[in-house]
This record gives structure tokens, sequence and C-alpha cells, in this order.
């Protein structure tokens, strides 16, 4: 079916932004219903008409989805429409911020990982040891041990009878990583999520194989923020001059 073009090419219908973008005529409906999109003129009939303005806004919203993600994306459109780009930039600073958080968890782990998988692991006890000793291991002090529990660093289960800790095998590799990360400066909110990385994982050996893949996403989503700002600048430079012009 070819599309019917509306007869004033500067004035565009829901159904021809969504068909050039991959859309159905409903989403666009709802994106500026939820206030990602300027409102529209409506018709005498109460159709809406949108224009070369809400192109850009649209390109600029799908750009920044992908790397922002939905919700980010939509507060900062709604901000940048209603005038308050301090609250748009604070949100693209948030992104940023996360996607540097990121980056450095993710260099912690290639440490860590580099480090664990490129020496020979020493013969461990496949029996759970008390807090003494693996503190004794790692030259800390239980209280140490203690205070990385408290910050979801390690996860001891607890003897049923004593209630004292125990550290199964995968926790003396938990903790050994902890320490190594720590004595590297690393905070210990930083080393929860890299320990969750390994545990989801199933240990070292498996998280070496997808660092490369995780970095390359980190590249894709910083080179998506890069393409949802200079959208994201256009729509803004636009309807500044469209301000300025009064229309």
């Amino acid at each position: 079916m070819t599309a019917t073009e509306p007869s004033n090419p500067l004035v565009r219908r829901p159904v021809d932004l969504a068909r050039a973008h991959g859309l159905s005529a409903q989403a666009v409906r709802n994106y500026e219903r939820d206030g990602v999109l300027p409102p529209a003129q409506r018709t005498p009939n109460g159709y809406r008409r949108f224009t070369e303005l809400h192109v850009k806004a649209l390109r600029a919203y799908l750009a920044l989805i992908t790397g922002h993600g939905y919700a980010a994306s939509g507060e900062i459109m709604r901000a940048v429409n209603r005038g308050d780009i301090d609250t748009a930039l604070r949100t693209i600073d948030q992104g940023h911020a996360l996607l540097q958080r990121d980056r450095e968890t993710l260099d912690a782990v290639e440490t860590a990982v580099a480090t664990l998988t490129g020496t020979s692991p020493q013969p461990q006890s496949q029996k759970a040891v008390p807090i003494s000793v693996l503190a004794h291991r790692l030259g800390l002090q239980p209280a140490t041990l203690r205070k990385w529990e408290r910050a979801g660093v390690l996860r001891p289960v607890r003897d049923p009878v004593t209630h004292y800790r125990l550290y199964l095998p995968d926790d003396v590799r938990d903790a050994e990583l902890a320490h190594l990360l720590r004595r590297g400066g690393y905070r210990l909110d930083h080393i929860t999520g890299v320990l969750r990385r390994v545990r989801d994982a199933g240990g070292a050996e498996p998280l070496a194989a997808s660092l490369g893949q995780w970095r390359q996403r980190l590249t894709e989503r910083g080179r998506a923020m890069l393409t949802g700002a200079a959208r994201l600048a256009e729509y803004v430079e636009a309807a500044a001059v469209l301000s300025i012009r009064g229309e």
C-alpha cells in the first residue's frame, strides 16, 4: 500500500512519523500524550498535525533510548519540552556517571580475573572454614570480614548449632578477590558489584571469556549516548529558533 502524502509537505500525520521510524501511529500519539513529543496542533476535526519539530523530537527520543533507556529518555524529553533544560542535563549527567561506574567495575573485574586466572590456584580444602582461619589467611582482622559482610561483599553461611560464620571455598575465593580489590583502592560497594559478576558467571574463568563482550556493550552504549546527545541538540536548537520567531 502506498502512503498518501499530506497536502502540506511541512505537516505530517501520526502515520507519517510512525512509518518513517518503524512505529505504529498509536505509539506516536502516545508519545505526544505522555509529553515525549511537544503538543501537536489539531485540525478543526481534531486530527493531530505534526511538523518538522516533532520529527526532530522523535529522532532525539529514539536515539536517547539506546544509550539511556526508556525511563531516563522520557524524563529528558519531558524536561526539555517544558523548558527545564537543567533537569534534562542532570538526567543525562547521571547516565554518563553510571556508564563511568560500569567502566570502572569492568576495569576492576579485568584486573582481578587476570590475577586469579594467571596464577596456579592453591589446593583448597572443600571444608568450610571459620572466620578466624580466613582472617589469618588474608592477614586481616575478623572485624574487617564482618564489615565486608555487612556491605554485601561476603555471604558466609552459619553453623546450624553454634551459629558461627563459616566460609565455603567460593566464599574464600570471594574474600581473596575482595582483598585484592581493596588493596587497589576500590570501594566496598564497587567490590560488591564485581563479586556479583563473578558469582553470576560461575567463577573467574567463565567470566574472563565474557569480558570482551561486556566492554563492547559499554562502548556501544557510549556511542549511543553521543548520538542521542547530537539528536537532542538538534531538537533543542530547532525549538529555540521557533521560540524566538514566536511560532
